[in-house]
């Protein structure tokens, strides 16, 4: 189960994308939930995916 907290679940899902070494994609379909879900939360609190850094920023 992911974070409900903006900020720790950024702290989550980039520690995952970093320690897994994975994109976005695989991250969500691990956790069984879709990715616009991840994006909607996170954009919501003022992050933003930065694909080619393969992270979320502010």
């Amino acid at each position: 189960m992911l974070p409900k907290d903006p900020n720790m679940l950024l702290s989550f899902i980039n520690t995952q994308l970093r320690d897994r070494g994975c994109s976005l994609d695989e991250v969500a379909a691990c956790y069984c939930v879709l990715v616009d879900e991840i994006t909607e939360k996170l954009e919501k609190a003022g992050f933003h995916y930065d694909e080619e850094l393969r992270r979320f920023l502010r």
